[in-house]
């Protein structure tokens, strides 16, 4: 989080103080952040080598990059740098699979000695399930994890080469008023425009999706908790009234450490407890509210359910669904990543129905981010909650931000832009006492949840008596280079960076 947004968060603790004085707004003390000038930069850039840029925020990229001035021999370099080490780092973690593989091989060949022990049998289990739970992790990093953290880091190379060219061009489209030229740009017409004709007749096809998500047993249990029900209710129906959805809003709140939402065509919204528990700030949320009621005013959902690709969906959870609760050998896969979050519907409607349309994607980035400014929050929580995203807790439980998406670079810039060419208010919602509070009412819940899912009955822990098997050490923010060991193998020059 940049200094300016943590100024905020101070700030926003003394109005919080001073408005319990006062009669509370419906929303509770709502602590607002100053627009200011949000390309400047301070007085001096601290030269860095290239390389340490990449460690960034993108908010703090957007403000740096044009007070700093590399060669391109040295973006050239660092691009081939970050190509070899994510390929390098993928192998090592195929190398170490396929290493645990034959490791689980000569375990099992062992359970077919005639003259094993007992004990020596539940050390071979013990050992074979630790082995499997392992392989699921290093799985994970190989197939997602990795290659999302390399694409993040080269989307700020990215924006540090081109961002200082695209906002000379932002500006040049402000000054001679172009910008109101582009799609959509009629944002003082929000509510009275037409994106997407017909959303009325998408409210059946939702019900319809629900009925047939319960009946298949593939919709995560909802939030018991009124106080959290009510609270989320309060935002996202406060991003809609300043939205253009001509539907009314049903809100659903999941009990599912998925980091995420999704919505179903008619306006139906499914906020996921995960995405509770990794926002920051009110401002955060309803960005990614903002975003799912955007596929719903634009008729995604419907315009993907006429090419029949709602039946896939659904025959693929049910067919997952069946495989869990008959304890196949096709689940060992499925349990891991349900393990790690990938929970119900949540994972695969939101990959294969809003996941599967970049065009449709940059769409509901637009309209969402003009739903928040127009409701008053501060637009760039969006872009804060997308940085999250791009770590190991976001890539895992959240994995849906990023399947088949947009590049990195092309869905930030396009969501600074238009950021840019909205009308600038004096002061923009950032955090209120509803969330803080919201936050105290869901660390219960949570840990009820962990409970309970740790006594759950196990399809693949059968073995009883196990110590349990390490966790990957990964932690949020981590730099990538440091879990691949490839921090040492940069190919850059080390020349720092020049302040202009």
């Amino acid at each position: 989080m940049s200094q300016s947004l943590k100024k905020h968060g101070e700030r926003a603790l003394v109005l919080i103080l001073c408005e319990l004085l006062v009669l509370l707004p419906a929303l509770g003390a709502s602590p607002r952040a100053k627009t200011g000038a949000r390309h400047a930069t301070s007085a001096v850039v601290e030269p860095l080598p290239l390389q340490a840029y990449l460690l960034k925020s993108y908010l703090d990229l957007f403000k740096l990059s044009p007070e700093l001035h590399f060669d391109q021999a040295q973006f050239q370099a660092e691009e081939t740098r970050l190509k070899g080490n994510r390929q390098s780092c993928v192998n090592r973690f195929k190398a170490k699979i396929k290493t645990i593989d034959g490791e689980i091989d000569a375990s099992q060949k062992k359970l077919k000695d005639k003259l094993v022990t007992s004990d020596e049998r539940h050390n071979l289990h013990c050992t074979i399930q630790n082995l499997r739970f392992e392989k699921s992790q290093e799985q994970i990093l190989a197939d997602h994890g990795i290659p999302i953290a390399y694409q993040n880091m080269k989307a700020k190379l990215e924006l540090i080469q081109d961002w200082p060219a695209d906002y000379k061009e932002i500006q040049q489209e402000l000054g001679d008023g172009a910008y109101r030229n582009r799609r959509w740009g009629d944002v003082k017409d929000i509510g009275f425009r037409t994106i997407a004709k017909g959303q009325s007749d998408d409210i059946k096809t939702g019900l319809n999706a629900i009925k047939q998500m319960k009946q298949e047993g593939i919709l995560p249990p909802e939030v018991k908790n009124q106080a959290i029900v009510d609270y989320v209710n309060t935002v996202a129906q406060r991003v809609a009234a300043h939205s253009d959805l001509q539907v009314p809003l049903h809100v659903y709140v999941l009990n599912s450490k998925e980091i995420n939402a999704f919505a179903l065509p008619g306006g139906y919204l499914f906020v996921e407890r995960g995405l509770l528990q990794a926002a920051d700030d009110e401002s955060e949320l309803a960005g990614v509210m903002g975003h799912e009621i955007a596929h719903v005013v634009a008729r995604h959902g419907h315009k993907l359910m006429e090419r029949q690709t709602i039946a896939a969906i659904f025959y693929q959870a049910a067919e997952i669904a069946g495989i869990m609760l008959t304890g196949g050998i096709a689940s060992i896969g499925t349990y891991y990543a349900l393990q790690y979050g990938f929970q119900g519907l949540g994972m695969l409607l939101s990959l294969k129905l809003l996941g599967v349309s970049r065009e449709y994607e940059l769409q509901a980035d637009q309209l969402g981010i003009q739903y928040v400014w127009n409701a008053g929050y501060d637009p760039t929580g969006f872009i804060r909650f997308f940085d999250k995203m791009a770590t190991k807790e976001g890539y895992v439980n959240g994995i849906s931000w990023f399947y088949d998406h947009p590049p990195f670079y092309q869905r930030m810039v396009d969501a600074e832009r238009e950021i840019d060419f909205l009308p600038k208010r004096p002061e923009y919602v950032v955090q209120t006492s509803g969330f803080l509070k919201m936050k105290e009412e869901l660390a219960p819940v949570v840990a009820k949840a962990k409970e309970t899912a740790a006594n759950r009955p196990s399809l693949i822990a059968h073995e009883k008596g196990c110590l349990a098997p390490p966790k990957m050490k990964y932690a949020t923010g981590e730099n990538i280079d440091d879990l691949c060991g490839t921090a040492g193998q940069a190919v850059t020059t080390k020349a720092s960076a020049k302040t202009k």
